[in-house]
């Protein structure tokens, strides 16, 4: 993993990226808050449409979150290659999430040539404890 601390993408290339390319992510209404190489933290709104019977933020939505926030630590490191994909993704939900936003904290762990390997803790903003966490794998295609 490079030790340079500069992001190979800005939140704003990732927000035009995501609008664009990534319909999902425009309609759980998420926002990317801060990036650096090899990291991530993605937003996730607590908002009616994300929610279930209780008032806490669906399961989906928050592996919806993981994924987004692994796509821009895995952006910060190889720039701006779409077709980088998920090839897996393992939620555990820990606890019922807070009624406010949700944080996804997302780093990658190994960088190689074909594959990203990661891990993203979620927590409801302003608690410590997670409310979940995430490993996950992600493709990343031949630039040759």
């Amino acid at each position: 993993m490079p030790t340079s601390k500069e992001s190979k993408i800005t939140i704003e290339e990732f927000e035009e990226l995501a609008r664009t390319q990534i319909p999902f992510a425009s309609a759980m209404g998420g926002r990317l808050e801060n990036v650096s190489a090899g990291r991530a933290v993605y937003r996730l709104p607590y908002t009616p449409h994300l929610l279930r019977p209780g008032g806490s933020i669906i399961g989906p939505a928050l592996m919806g979150a993981a994924d987004l926030a692994m796509f821009a630590a895995v952006l910060t490191l190889i720039g701006r290659v779409e077709m980088a994909l998920t090839v897996n993704l393992n939620i555990n939900f820990l606890r019922r999430p807070g009624k406010r936003d949700v944080l996804a904290e997302a780093r990658i762990l190994r960088l190689g040539r074909r594959l990203a390997f990661g891990e993203v803790t979620m927590c409801s903003e302003g608690e410590g404890e997670p409310v979940a966490h995430a490993t996950v794998c992600y493709s990343i295609p031949s630039m040759g």
